[in-house]
């Protein structure tokens, strides 16, 4: 107790609380975010995290631009995008680019269209999520409930009014 009060009693100032790091599991949904759904606290926690990284800012810019292609639905700037993706520096995101123009027609076609299969992976996301936990200790009617359950609670909570995430 006398260390920390010490430094009181001669008057010295204590030292500021930090604020502590955040974790990456953290930081990449900030990035993903689109900026008018941030908060102020995350856009300026984002700002001050991109300061004094040039790779990080290079990556933000990156995700923002593959983001405006798909908010406008124009797959145009793709390759120059694809381009830009693989001589970042970065070796993640060389992969990730290396990956994408394998199907490059598709991921355009993806951009481009309003129709896509999000609503029949996540079914089937969900079913392999309810074979899994079960461990083959039930059968079908069992797994058919559980299913129609989660879609459910899916179409439940899909109805209601979104709020601003903090």
């Amino acid at each position: 107790m006398k260390i920390a009060t010490a430094p009181l009693r001669r008057g010295l100032p204590l030292d500021q609380p930090r604020e502590r790091p955040p974790s990456p599991r953290e930081t990449a949904p900030w990035i993903a975010t689109h900026p008018d759904r941030r908060g102020l606290h995350v856009t300026h926690r984002l700002h001050r995290l991109l300061e004094p990284c040039p790779e990080l800012k290079h990556a933000h810019d990156l995700v923002c631009r593959f983001a405006a292609m798909l908010d406008n639905r124009d797959a145009a700037p793709l390759p120059s995008w694809l381009d830009e993706l693989s001589h970042s520096g970065l070796p993640p995101l060389a992969g990730i680019a290396t990956a994408l123009r394998e199907d490059q027609h598709a991921v355009a076609q993806g951009i481009s269209t309003t129709h896509n299969s999000g609503v029949n992976e996540g079914r089937i996301t969900d079913v392999k999520l309810q074979k899994r936990l079960m461990a083959g200790r039930a059968g079908i009617p069992l797994l058919r409930h559980r299913v129609v359950l989660i879609a459910h609670l899916r179409r439940r909570y899909a109805d209601r009014p979104t709020t601003t995430p903090r």
